[in-house]
């Protein structure tokens, strides 16, 4: 019989038996509260015909729930100190592969292959803060066939995720996000869920990946980096933003010919353009260029603002 992780004495137990000390470089913080739990895993509609991918599972504590709800977990876990309290916690299940690695080095699409055997994929995970961001354009831009991620991540970051144009918290990160996948915020989770206690609130988001992106973009990487320049200086116009742009190279009058066909203000900024625009954006400055590459596509996603 597993002990439930869910128990605040049962975590603070199976710590002091191992002399775990939480490492601040690799942003610990476990999950002790058994509603917000039962939360992420209905949330995440995890079933035996899945395989879950989950990120930095900590001692077990959601592991051990989504074993009894799927088909197969594959749990990567970075801090190798963990791996022997895991080995405990998990060993009632058959249906659990630990894996003792980084999440931004590891070849996802080989786990889908070698451990869900056609499965459709979830992704769950209690998300180390830090680096939230390049965790999960690393997973939309993996081309493995995942069908929603649901995460815990630091409230702000989940609100940026979300919001639409005109916002104080919209930028390159919720369009980057919105053109793979639909949001939805589905709890705001408080510090003393956790332990240790975090400094800052949380919120569980599922981000559910489109079939087919919401916009028909000719060049998706000049888009993304027109969304980039525009945000990187916030409070210039689009215009300024994009001709003063380290990667892009076009004139001032191909940017301004581009704003004024889309029918905008000279003035206009990039935080009140939504992704259509941005697609049309990047689609009319493509053209003029006659097919001469005229930006460098930065990779570095956590660079996002």
């Amino acid at each position: 019989m597993h002990t439930d992780l869910g128990n605040p004495k049962n975590t603070i137990s199976i710590i002091q038996k191992y002399g775990f000390s939480f490492q601040k470089k690799y942003g610990q913080n476990f999950l002790i509260d058994t509603h917000v739990l039962d939360k992420i895993i209905a949330a995440s509609g995890v079933t035996k015909e899945h395989l879950v991918l989950e990120i930095g599972p900590g001692i077990g504590t959601m592991t051990q729930r989504l074993a009894e709800a799927a088909g197969h977990v594959a749990a990567v876990e970075i801090d190798s100190n963990l791996i022997p309290i895991l080995e405990e916690t998990l060993g009632d299940y058959e249906n659990v592969t630990i894996i003792n690695d980084d999440i931004l080095k590891v070849d996802i699409g080989k786990i889908a292959r070698e451990l869900g055997g056609g499965l459709p994929i979830k992704v769950v995970a209690n998300l180390p803060y830090y680096i939230t961001t390049p965790i999960i354009m690393g997973l939309f831009e993996s081309g493995v066939p995942i069908d929603n991620i649901t995460v815990m991540v630091q409230k702000e970051v989940a609100d940026r995720m979300q919001v639409g144009p005109g916002s104080k918290d919209y930028g390159a990160l919720s369009l980057a996000v919105q053109y793979y996948a639909e949001p939805y915020i589905v709890a705001n989770v408080p510090p003393n869920c956790f332990i240790p206690r975090p400094n800052v609130g949380s919120a569980v988001i599922r981000l559910t990946r489109h079939k087919e992106p919401p916009v028909k973009v000719k060049d998706r990487e000049l888009m993304f980096c027109l969304i980039r320049a525009s945000f990187n200086q916030r409070r210039k116009t689009l215009l300024n933003g994009l001709y003063n742009a380290q990667e892009l190279s076009f004139s001032k009058e191909e940017i301004s010919s581009a704003i004024e066909e889309m029918g905008l203000l000279p003035a206009v900024r990039g935080e009140t353009l939504s992704l259509s625009e941005f697609a049309r954006l990047s689609d009319l400055l493509g053209k003029k260029t006659g097919g001469k590459k005229k930006y460098k596509f930065l990779k570095k996603i956590e660079k996002i603002p």
